[in-house]
């Protein structure tokens, strides 16, 4: 007892200034989090965001619903000239038009079906002699419903056009690499945080996008190119297949608006506070076998829904 008593009273001090010591750090740490948060969440930085600073351009990818037209829209409202690129020739031209008449700013369109990979010298003569300062790249599809693998309709084609489609389009950043000037948002998804059942496919190609913009980031940042990673979680949009905005689930022009302010503060970004809570809970407090079962069962429940509806006629 004795000889306890004694080793106790050794490492007395020794244990309590690394207790002190930890307690400093664990609140230094604290700190720094929430003066970052702070910084990004109240204050943001959404004056980077300007003709001005960036150039005169910018180009969006997917831009007639959702997402996409929202950017459009916020960008030319914040004086950007637009470069619509999307499949629809009809919507290009509406939502250039409207675009050209509410803000009144120039506009351009590029047609361009990206499930094909022939279409980028297309692109290229098109974007020829502007002075790009942002590059969204919002284009991607997703499945028409959760289904296993090996069950998704077309299979192969399928995976062709979904890498042509959410990754190839993304890799085609030297319009802006080469100016060696600009911002360039990749818009990935919250599902490439983690595997999501039955959305395998989507869920993989949003893993490459954000990690392909992180480390393009890492390459790119002493060159004075911001390029990051947005990772939405649900916002109401035809993709998604919400109708009804709410808090967490966001309509496209809120959620964009919020996220055009996190550009130059974070290289990889939920866009939008709610989305950032729900991204720390899912990442770094919830299991990841717990989180794998809850999608399952969410996926199996949808797929099964829109079965019985087909099967309903």
């Amino acid at each position: 007892l004795e000889a306890g008593e004694a080793m106790f009273r050794a490492v007395e001090a020794p244990l309590f200034w690394l207790g002190a010591l930890t307690a400093a750090w664990l609140s230094v740490c604290t700190v720094c989090r929430l003066l970052s948060g702070f910084r990004v969440w109240v204050l943001g930085n959404g004056r980077l965001i300007s003709p001005n600073s960036l150039g005169k351009w910018a180009v969006v990818t997917g831009a007639t619903d959702g997402i996409g037209k929202a950017y459009a829209e916020e960008l030319a409202r914040r004086g950007f000239s637009i470069v619509l690129i999307s499949r629809s020739l009809e919507k290009l031209d509406d939502v250039s038009k409207a675009i050209a008449s509410k803000c009144g700013v120039e506009t351009k369109t590029i047609a361009a079906d990206f499930s094909s990979a022939e279409i980028y010298s297309k692109i290229e003569d098109g974007l020829a002699g502007l002075e790009i300062g942002v590059l969204v790249n919002n284009v991607g599809i997703s499945y028409t419903y959760p289904e296993f693998y090996l069950n998704v309709p077309n299979l192969d084609t399928f995976i062709d056009t979904m890498v042509n489609i959410n990754i190839t389009s993304v890799c085609q950043v030297k319009h802006l690499v080469f100016r060696k000037k600009g911002a360039i948002l990749n818009i990935s998804s919250a599902s490439g945080m983690f595997p999501v059942p039955l959305l395998t496919i989507y869920s993989a190609s949003k893993a490459f996008v954000d990690f392909f913009s992180r480390g393009l980031q890492a390459e790119y940042k002493s060159k004075g190119i911001i390029i990051q990673s947005v990772l939405p979680f649900f916002v109401a949009t035809k993709l998604s297949k919400i109708r009804r905005a709410t808090l967490d689930k966001p309509n496209p022009e809120r959620y964009v608006a919020a996220e055009l302010n996190t550009v130059g503060l974070q290289t990889q970004t939920y866009g939008y506070l709610p989305h950032a809570i729900m991204g720390w809970v899912t990442t770094a407090l919830l299991p990841a076998k717990i989180l794998n079962s809850h999608l399952m069962g969410m996926g199996l429940s949808q797929r099964a829904r829109y079965l019985k509806k087909q099967k309903q006629g």
